[in-house]
């Protein structure tokens, strides 16, 4: 068989769409829904030979990235890029075609045109290294959220509206491939998704977050959290009524001050967000180490802010159930790396304390983020998180420690009446422990319609580092909400 070449326009870069698709083949469906396919290409490749050629294309595929994926890791070497992802993938997509059609052609079956052959290739390429029915989605600036169960699609746009959409792919089946694709392509380790695995989490090309279930719940489950803004600043934040002029000040000086901040709150309420726009404030001669789940910050992507940035993400066992590397490790790696700074995404479990130790030894100007309802609260949820550690430090210990590495928590939530919008509510300064309580001074405290305004003045160490840094304490005399 001569195996057809690959057309020109099927190669054709794609643009203005901000899909994220993973290299310069556009996809198509062949109908609607994605750029159209070459005039002398029409409709999809039908009938049981293409599906046969479909299908192996696919499993075939599949099973030829898992093993350079896994074999990249045993090397040490980087990842592929996404131009060196689409042309592995092709070279395998055509040696199948090859041994697919001599086999049918041995046994005396019906072949494919060489046309119909070319339409599977691409159609199994576009699914394989695409994002399906997501990319329209993630297409849409304005979506924040996607849940998905099944063929339920629900939706939430950044102005707290929701919405329920059409199925994304034809069954849960194909729901499953779809994700387990993604998955697999989120980095060099490889992320099981089955029975034995039934949960994973993994971030797309955009840094939209993925989470999925399958297995325990009744039908797939998925859960994308996107980050509409990738370079935030402290003056967008207050430009897009985040924070007031009080607040930019007082945040930026602590930055500056080099104090140890928990951005917390509620899920999806901004807090990845609020820690970006904290880091633009990092002088660019600093280096920076973080430690997050799946790669969300992107810190070391911008270059001329952050040039000394180690990036770490968790890891999850293998398929043999080895191989895994925690938050704790590399929160305790972190510290051997000569950082000026450790950021760690999320604080979630037993990390805690080697994440303490690590702003309490010398590492000033460290952040984190937590889920708390309060910033009163995000104490208490530090200490939970605390009892879990294989440390076992008492709520004493505990509280000592937290008052000798946290200098301030700041805290976000949703204003009365305007759904969809973020702001801080409280700052709430550290002041000492004793015993079971943690002493604090609200420096912010949440007003009638839940935005900060000023309630008390720094203590006097925190305040002269402050202005040390550069803040007008008169600014903080009152509220500056538009």
């Amino acid at each position: 068989m001569t195996v057809p070449s690959w057309p020109d326009d099927l190669r054709r870069p794609i643009s203005g769409n901000g899909s994220g698709w993973p290299g310069p083949l556009a996809p198509w469906s062949g109908g609607g829904g994605g750029p159209a396919a070459p005039t002398d290409l029409p409709g999809r490749a039908s009938g049981s030979a293409a599906d046969a050629l479909r299908g192996r294309l696919r499993e075939g595929l599949r099973a030829a990235l898992a093993r350079r994926l896994r074999a990249d890791e045993d090397a040490g070497s980087p990842p592929l890029t996404a131009d060196e992802r689409q042309a592995f993938a092709l070279s395998v997509l055509v040696d199948l075609t090859e041994a697919h059609t001599s086999a049918e052609l041995a046994r005396g079956a019906g072949v494919l045109t060489p046309e119909d052959e070319q339409r599977v290739i691409h159609e199994v390429l576009a699914e394989v290294l695409g994002l399906g029915g997501l990319e329209p989605l993630l297409a849409d600036p304005s979506i924040e959220n996607i849940n998905i169960n099944g063929d339920r699609v629900f939706i939430r746009r950044s102005d707290g509206s929701r919405q329920r959409l059409a199925a994304i792919t034809d069954s849960d089946t194909q729901l499953v491939e779809l994700i387990r694709d993604l998955a697999a392509r989120a980095g060099v380790e490889e992320r099981r998704w089955d029975r034995g695995a039934p949960m994973v989490n993994f971030h797309l090309a955009d840094k939209s977050r993925v989470f999925a279930v399958m297995a325990v719940t009744q039908r797939p489950s998925v859960s994308i959290r996107r980050h509409r803004f990738r370079h935030v600043t402290l003056s967008a934040l207050r430009a897009n009524g985040t924070i007031d002029y009080g607040l930019e000040a007082l945040l930026g000086a602590l930055v500056r001050a080099r104090k140890n901040i928990v951005v917390a709150g509620g899920t999806a309420i901004g807090k990845t967000t609020m820690l970006l726009a904290l880091a633009d404030q990092i002088p660019p001669s600093e280096r920076l180490v973080t430690v997050e789940d799946v790669y969300e910050l992107g810190l070391d992507a911008d270059e001329r802010a952050h040039p000394d940035v180690v990036a770490m993400q968790v890891r999850e066992p293998n398929t043999e159930g080895e191989g895994a590397v925690s938050a704790s490790d590399l929160v305790r790696a972190a510290l051997r790396m000569s950082p000026d700074r450790v950021i760690v995404g999320e604080v979630r479990g037993s990390e805690v304390i080697p994440m303490l130790n690590a702003m309490s030894q010398g590492n000033d100007g460290s952040m984190t983020t937590l889920h708390a309802s309060t910033s009163r609260g995000v104490f208490t949820r530090l200490a939970s998180y605390a009892v879990q550690g294989p440390e076992r430090l008492p709520v004493e210990a505990t509280n000592l420690l937290i008052a000798s590495a946290i200098h301030v928590a700041v805290h976000l939530a949703e204003p009365r009446g305007e759904r969809g919008r973020r702001v801080v509510s409280s700052v709430r300064e550290v002041v000492d422990a004793d015993g079971t309580q943690v002493v604090t001074n609200e420096l912010y405290r949440p007003g009638p319609d839940r935005r900060g305004m000023p309630a008390a003045p720094p203590t006097g160490e925190l305040l002269d580092d402050l202005i040390d840094a550069g803040l007008d304490p008169d600014l903080l005399s009152q509220g500056w909400w538009g």
